[in-house]
């Protein structure tokens, strides 16, 4: 069984979220599901078949959710220091030719949300930031093609 890296805090998210499955949408669903029942022929009743195909969908993700979380790696970040890239790390990157800066901190890919600054392990520019300290320099190739950034800051939290 293959092991994935995330934070606490991501796991603690997915659990949440299977809580939340688990709890209050399976229950409405049976609820749903009962009701439309009670209306009569099932075969041309659209209610039940909804609330049927909803019920497949979440229990999908139950399903989904509870192998993440058998697979979790919980990588305890409040441990780690240095001054390289790695798991965890919160970087503070620059473009050098636009000057923007971005801070990302490199977590599981099932914790991922870039707009949040929350970057993927395995997304091209945090591969290519693995290792790497400050003042070192990483190129990426986009779609627009070869951006280069420096690495302004490197912190653990």
């Amino acid at each position: 069984m293959k092991k994935n890296p995330i934070t606490a805090e991501g796991l603690e998210r997915l659990k949440e979220e299977l809580k939340r499955l688990t709890v209050e949408e399976r229950p409405a669903i049976i609820r749903a599901i009962a009701e439309a029942r009670e209306m009569g022929d099932l075969s041309e009743n659209a209610e039940y078949h909804a609330a049927r195909d909803r019920q497949s969908f979440v229990e999908g993700q139950v399903t989904e959710l509870e192998d993440k979380i058998r697979r979790a790696e919980v990588i305890d970040v409040s441990k780690l220091s240095g001054k390289r890239i790695q798991f965890g790390a919160t970087v503070r990157i620059e473009d050098v030719e636009s000057g923007d800066r971005k801070t990302y901190q490199i977590v599981g890919a099932d914790e991922a949300d870039v707009e949040n600054g929350r970057l993927s392990i395995i997304a091209p520019l945090a591969r290519s930031l693995i290792g790497k300290s400050t003042d070192d320099y990483v190129d990426i190739s986009t779609p627009g093609g070869i951006k280069e950034y420096e690495v302004i800051k490197v912190t653990y939290k």
